[in-house]
């Protein structure tokens, strides 16, 4: 489990008590079960994005707070070299595979509504995926291989080079083509 995984649940659970809700409170403001909260909150499990923006939801919170580090009002420089923490989301509540790797680039930058990520995509054999949905829109560029995006009832294959900007509303999965490794560079816009 990587450090980063680490804090999110430990920050979770830390806002949750800072506010002196429960996680009962926190799974009927959220829709998620109690079990799924508790699993978090004791990194057990990551899940995808949308459960966790329906955290930062219930919480009241933006979900870069779960990801902050410090409080930058100024610009905020990520330095390649610098970049090693990553998280992993897993996309299903019950297996908790994990199949991308999250590197932030922007954790510093306090009051932000922007996320953008690096994205390592681990080749994956699976044909069928959990479709997930949240508020907010996604651009993704494709820096290295392929990916497919299911979007709705539709599938779009990109190269690299290619880019996709979407509603995240809509159930969507991204995933490497026929279980081959990519690299993306995503943007998630939550409005808060």
């Amino acid at each position: 489990m990587s450090e980063s995984h680490s804090i999110v649940g430990l920050k979770i659970k830390s806002i949750r008590e800072s506010k002196n809700l429960t996680v009962e409170e926190i799974a009927e403001r959220s829709g998620l079960s109690l079990e799924q909260i508790t699993s978090i909150e004791n990194d057990e499990y990551l899940p995808s994005l949308g459960p966790l923006i329906k955290i930062a939801r219930a919480l009241g919170v933006r979900l870069g707070s779960f990801l902050d580090d410090n409080d930058e009002l100024g610009p905020v420089v990520c330095r390649a070299e610098e970049n090693t923490s990553s998280i992993s989301f897993s996309n299903d509540t019950t297996a908790a595979r994990k199949h991308m790797e999250y590197h932030a680039l922007a954790k510093e930058k306090a009051g932000r509504h922007m996320e953008p990520f690096l994205i390592d995509i681990q080749p994956c054999e699976e044909k069928t995926f959990t479709l997930s949905a949240h508020e907010g829109e996604e651009f993704i560029y494709v820096m290295k291989g392929q990916v497919e995006i299911a979007y709705g009832k539709e599938t779009y294959t990109l190269n690299e080079g290619d880019s996709i900007f979407y509603d995240s509303i809509i159930k969507h999965h991204v995933h490497g083509v026929a279980g081959q490794a990519a690299k993306i560079l995503a943007v998630v816009y939550i409005p808060f």
